[in-house]
Formats: C-alpha cells, sequence, structure tokens
C-alpha cells in the first residue's frame, strides 16, 4: 500500500520535464527541506527558488532515503498519490496571486487515524481496517487544505491509539511495523502520535498532525526533539478521527517550531484560541511579569535531566518570567483506575459507533466485538508481540449509562479538574505550569513492550489530558544525544497564551537539534 503509492508518486515525478515538475531553478543544486521552517518554505516559494511541487518532490524524495531504506524509520504509512497534482494546482494559485496563507504550499503528514479524501485508508494501523477509504475528509483536515497545506501522506501510529494493551510496543501498528526513534533507531520512538513525531524530526514533513487522549501528542514529540501541543479539548473538531474517548481525544499539531505550531493550530481550531493581552504576536510577546508555576522532576526523572531543567529554568527567569514553585495536589493520586476505567467504556460505545457508520463493503468488522475476533483469527499479523486485554475488557463493559461510567468520570473531575488544575491555577496565582519533561528514550523492548514506568512524565501532562486543558512541549536540551521535553499546560481556553510562552522560552534557549543520519 504504502510503497506503491510513494513510487507511483515518484514515477509521476520522473516522468515530466524539470520545469513542469516544480525543479528547483537549478536541477544540479534540488531543494533541500531539512530543518526548514513555515516561513523558509514560503520565502523560497515567493523569490523563486522553488515551489510547491518541489518542496512535496523533496519530502518525497527523502522519505525514501530515510524512512523507506537508510534508517528505515517507517514512520510514514502511506504518500498522497495526488500529491503533485495538488502542488500544481497551489503553484498555479500562487501564479495567480492568490496565496491562501502561511499555509500555502506546505506538506503536512496527518496521523493514520484521521480521514482524508484522498484515495488513502484510514487504518489506525491495524489490517481490520486496510480498506477503509473515505469519501471526505475530516473536518480539520479540510481546514488544513482550504488554508492551503498538502497532504503529504499518512503517518504510522501505536495502533489503535495504544489502547488495545498494556504491554503495547509503542510505535507499533500491524499495517506499518514499528516506527524507530528518529534519533537512535533502536529507542523507543513514543506514541501513540510515533509516525507523526519521527517524521517532523526527521523531516519527512514540513509538520503533522497528531491526536492524544492522554500523552499522545506530547511524549513523542518530548522524546523526538519536537514542538507539541495537545489544544483544548474541544477546540479541534473529533469528526472523522478513529475514536478512543471522545471526553479527551483530540487531535493537534507537532513540528519543529513553535511558531509552525500556532500556525497550524490557527487553522484547525474552531473558535480563537485565547491569546493574552498582548494579543496574538509571538515574537513581540515578553515573559516580563508572566507567574510560572514550577514544579520539581518527577522522581522517575533520568539522573542526568538536574542540569538540563536547571538551564530551563534560569532562562525562564532571565526573560522575566516569576516563577512559583508548587507541589502536584494530593488529588492527583486519588483517582485510581477511574481513567481507565472511563475509558473502557467510552471505546466500547464510541468505536461500536464509528466502525458501524463505515463502508460494510470496505470494512467487514462493525463493532468491537468483530475486533476482537478479527484479531484472534489474524494473530500472526495483528498480535505477533503483544494481545489485546484492553479491548478485552472494554467489551465487558455496559452502556456509559451505567452508574460506574458516571462514578469514574466524577473521580476524574474532582481529582484533575476542580481539586487538580484548577485549584493550582487559582492557589498559586499563576499563568501556565510548567514541570521537567520526559526522556531520554528507552529502548525498543519486545519482551516487555511498555513496562509501568513513569520514565519522568510529569503528572501536569496527564492532568491536563484527563481534564481537558492545553498543553505544549518544548525542546530543553539532550542526555546523551537523546532529546528531553520542557512540559507547560495552561488554563483552558488559553492555548495562544500558552504557545506565547512556550515559543519565548524556545526563543531564547534554541535547544532543537536535528537528528544526523548516515545515508
Amino acid at each position: 500500500m504504502d510503497r506503491r503509492h510513494f513510487l507511483g508518486s515518484l514515477g509521476t515525478l520522473a516522468a515530466l520535464p524539470a520545469a513542469a515538475a516544480g525543479a528547483a531553478p537549478s536541477p544540479r543544486r534540488p531543494f533541500d527541506p531539512v530543518e526548514r521552517t513555515f516561513g523558509e518554505l514560503a520565502a523560497a516559494q515567493a523569490d523563486g527558488r522553488a515551489t510547491s511541487a518541489a518542496i512535496a518532490a523533496a519530502y518525497l524524495l527523502r522519505i525514501e532515503r530515510i524512512d523507506r531504506s537508510g534508517p528505515s524509520l517507517r514512520a510514514v504509512l502511506a504518500t498522497n498519490p495526488h500529491l503533485l497534482e495538488d502542488a500544481h494546482r497551489l503553484d498555479a494559485e500562487r501564479r495567480a496571486g492568490r496565496i491562501r496563507g502561511p499555509l500555502h504550499g506546505i506538506p503536512l503528514l496527518i496521523k493514520d487515524n484521521i480521514a482524508t479524501a484522498d484515495p488513502m485508508p484510514t487504518t489506525a494501523g491495524s489490517r481490520a481496517l486496510a480498506r477503509s477509504m473515505h469519501a471526505h475528509d475530516a473536518p480539520l483536515v479540510a481546514r488544513l487544505r482550504a488554508a492551503g497545506a498538502l497532504v503529504l501522506g499518512k503517518a504510522n501510529l501505536s495502533e489503535w491509539a495504544n489502547f488495545r494493551s498494556s504491554h503495547s510496543q509503542s510505535g507499533w501498528s500491524g499495517v506499518g511495523g514499528q516506527t524507530r526513534n528518529a534519533y537512535d533507531r533502536l529507542r523507543n520512538p513514543s506514541g501513540s502520535s510515533s509516525g507523526s513525531a519521527v517524521g517532523v524530526a526527521a523531516s519527512l514533513c514540513a509538520a503533522a498532525i497528531g491526536s492524544e487522549t492522554d500523552g499522545s501528542i506530547l511524549s513523542p514529540s518530548a522524546l523526538n526533539g519536537c514542538v507539541g501541543l495537545k489544544p483544548t479539548t474541544g477546540l479541534v473538531s473529533g469528526a472523522g478521527i478513529v475514536p478512543l474517548s471522545p471526553r479527551q481525544d483530540t487531535a493537534g499539531p507537532i513540528g519543529r517550531t513553535v511558531a509552525d505550531v500556532a500556525a497550524l493550530a490557527a487553522a484547525i481550531v474552531e473558535r480563537p484560541l485565547g491569546y493574552g493581552p498582548q494579543g496574538p504576536d509571538l515574537d513581540g510577546f515578553r515573559l516580563a511579569g508572566v507567574r510560572l508555576g514550577w514544579f520539581a522532576a518527577s522522581p522517575g526523572s533520568h539522573p542526568e535531566s538536574g542540569p538540563v531543567f536547571a538551564t530551563a529554568r534560569a532562562a525562564l527567569a532571565a526573560d522575566g518570567a516569576v516563577l512559583v514553585d508548587l507541589e502536584a495536589p494530593k488529588a492527583f493520586g486519588e483517582a485510581g483506575d477511574a481513567e481507565e476505567v472511563a475509558m473502557q467504556y467510552e471505546f466500547h460505545a464510541a468505536i461500536d459507533a464509528y466502525l458501524g457508520a463505515l463502508d460494510p463493503a470496505l470494512v467487514s468488522c462493525r463493532n468491537l466485538a468483530d475486533l476482537v475476533a478479527f484479531n484472534l483469527a489474524h494473530a500472526a499479523e495483528e498480535m505477533p508481540l503483544f494481545r489485546q486485554e484492553t479491548f478485552e475488557a472494554a467489551l465487558a463493559r455496559g452502556p456509559v449509562s451505567e452508574p460506574a461510567y458516571q462514578s469514574a468520570c466524577d473521580t476524574l473531575e474532582r481529582c484533575f479538574d476542580r481539586e487538580g488544575l484548577a485549584a493550582l491555577f487559582t492557589g498559586g496565582k499563576v499563568d501556565v505550569l510548567v514541570a521537567p519533561g520526559s526522556g531520554p528514550a528507552d529502548l525498543i523492548d519486545a519482551v516487555w513492550g511498555e513496562r509501568p514506568s513513569d520514565g519522568g512524565w510529569p503528572a501536569i501532562a496527564s492532568a491536563a489530558a484527563i481534564a481537558g486543558y492545553p498543553s505544549i512541549t518544548v525542546p530543553a536540551g539532550a542526555i546523551r544525544g537523546l532529546p528531553v521535553g520542557l512540559m507547560l499546560v495552561g488554563r483552558r481556553n488559553e492555548d495562544g497564551l500558552l504557545l506565547q510562552v512556550a515559543n519565548a522560552y524556545e526563543r531564547t534557549t534554541r535547544m532543537r537539534r536535528a537528528p544526523v543520519f548516515a545515508t
């Protein structure tokens, strides 16, 4: 599926004259997409150094060199057969003076649990959905296209957004195999937006869209040296996305800079981002007087992380922020298994509705029971590494009208919102919460899978996912060459202010370093 689409795109490109294919002016110096920001890609198109088609072709070639061969990252499940045709259309618009905005001609990877109308299935990484084609874009994809973005292809992911098993292997799917960390192919890429983050880190795309229920944007972004934003839940339409927990699910952008992530966020949200009193300006924003609640590193943090996050704290203070030391609320530890229980109920109901609405001629599985049976019947391909005990637990749950479901939701609201994040923001009188983030990446472990360990994961990041608050990770440095991230959480519907604070930190530190590949 993926290789055929990719080679078809290359064949189309090779059959065209250089000018028609949108090649850069000098054929001896093809356009180099590595680490290019949206602004740099726009400037290259504006001054004639490249076209949208040339940029798209450069990413296709890099996917072949880095993802399909060479390090073989396996971040990209499929490339879009219509990519170059779409790029030429945008080039024609540019020549006619119609520029749609900062995303005009920008090639993006879309996580493969998000529907696109291109001839690529939306699989959630499962062979059960290998033929699941969609006639319409998910609303967030439609908004990206309207803004001028190109759908470059679909990104690999942890199958079923890492929900099938508690011992799953991040970045593995039955459709795409194992995604590799961009900085060390033997290490965990994290998930579930594994391919989206690795694709961005390795410059296989200009940026990507991932999705998160709890950690699925922030964690792979942090471990692959990217910026990842989990928006306030509800800001981005969830229609057209394979569901896990509609209460917690949200799509969000992953990029190499905060500015690029902010541009993507502005395109996909359904209502304003909620910038601070200084307005939506990123570059002009300063931290002077902004109160940041600072949390100590998690007990599971790497022993060499201390100096990294001491530098991060010093940088925030140097830019004028007021640092307020805070501790995680007691309520964070009182939730027990409420999140797991709630998501089991929600997944059962939501996936039954999703599958039941698909074309039965393309997808034979009509509900969760069918999925469980499909995996058992295709165990060699779907369950060579881990089983499906989470699916089975969800299948055993009844309707969301049961008291156990409402009790779990009430517990989550109390522990992570009312007595959790809301209490922190109010009691600490702070604008944004900041915590040392996760990383460096563990080795991929096909025997144990994902073992219970916080790995430095900050409690406020999961709290934000559960309570629906916006959160972001920004590169904070590296430990032995492997990235670590700084996590920030904002008030609900104040995503813009969160982006401003993250951008100010990035501007002061510039900690991102590109991975190096031998090709």
